[in-house]
């Protein structure tokens, strides 16, 4: 685990996912932003947790509820900001918005419109990085809806036989829209189909940032290692709905309070309090500067200008 003062980053940079999401959230509402979009909040402890396992070459892919990957992998919040604004200065100009920003260059491949379909593209990255003998690994998240998907077992299957570097990071937030797990599978845990592909399988809780970094750290060193695959089930709660127009109807309000009793923020903040590296709630105020970041990035990115009409059909065309 990191030293002290990396420990404390990591509690703000899952502050920053969530004020991010609440403030898209807020625009949404209000009517400023449009189109759809599928919020991170509960679940920061899995993504910030696995990318403090990374390092510096390997990539990510993430899901249509993608904007905390981003966040965990240090991508510019204003440029974020600016692509759901429908701005230029938007990581893709403007065009792509919620569910699809990407910095290829920078290792994050892109969010994922398509259920299940960051594991396709992780597990080309991995099989590149393999023929070229670097030393880097492909992570990719999914929900557990897109285990139930053809491309679920297609890749698994295929990383499994060239044993790539890629870490599958299911994140079990109990509901594939308004499908419960329990309703969508016969079998729980699902990480134990790791067992039909004779690849590693883990299932942990996602709530705890600790943890998740554990077996994300002990997945990412078997990958390196030339031990192939990973498959990571981490079990988490999503507390808005599915997309910004989910009313919620099909689970109660007495089990979102009861997921929020597991909060992973202030879990891991009780926990550094504990240990020492904050003062007791000092995490209120690294909340409110995270609101703080997050409100300056947005009114910013407000200020830049759209893209130009005649650019419409520029990145379209290979």
């Amino acid at each position: 685990m990191r030293d002290l003062k990396d420990r404390k980053e990591l509690l703000e940079t899952m502050m920053l996912i969530r004020a991010f999401d609440e403030k898209v959230d807020e625009l949404y509402a209000e009517g400023t932003l449009h189109g759809t979009a599928h919020f991170y909040v509960g679940q920061e402890a899995v993504a910030v947790g696995v990318m403090a396992a990374l390092e510096e070459g390997d990539v990510i892919t993430g899901t249509h509820r993608g904007h905390g990957h981003a966040v965990a992998f240090g991508l510019d919040l204003e440029r974020m900001a600016a692509e759901l604004l429908g701005r230029a200065s938007g990581y893709c100009h403007g065009k792509g918005g919620s569910m699809h920003i990407a910095d290829v260059e920078a290792g994050m491949l892109g969010a994922n419109g398509i259920v299940g379909g960051s594991m396709g593209i992780a597990c080309g990255a991995a099989w590149a990085f393999k023929q070229r003998g670097e030393d880097h690994v492909a992570v990719c998240f999914f929900g557990d809806g897109a285990v139930q998907e053809g491309i679920f077992n297609e890749t698994l299957n295929l990383a499994a036989v060239w044993k790539l570097p890629v870490i599958f990071v299911c994140e079990n937030n109990q509901y594939a829209m308004s499908l419960s797990v329990k309703r969508g599978f016969a079998h729980e845990p699902l990480s134990e189909r790791a067992s039909g592909y004779g690849i590693a399988g883990e299932t942990v809780d996602g709530m705890e940032l600790d943890e998740v970094h554990r077996a994300a750290s002990a997945a990412v060193e078997r990958a390196r290692s030339g031990e192939g695959p990973t498959l990571l089930e981490a079990v988490t709660y999503r507390y808005l709905g599915h997309s910004k127009s989910d009313a919620n109807l099909y689970r109660t309000r007495e089990e979102i309070k009861q997921w929020r009793t597991h909060d992973p923020i202030q879990r891991f903040a009780a926990k550094l309090e504990e240990e020492g590296v904050l003062e007791k709630e000092a995490w209120q105020s690294l909340n409110e500067q995270a609101k703080e970041q997050i409100e300056e990035a947005f009114a910013k990115a407000d200020q830049e200008p759209e893209p130009d009409p005649e650019s419409a059909l520029e990145d379209v065309y290979a």
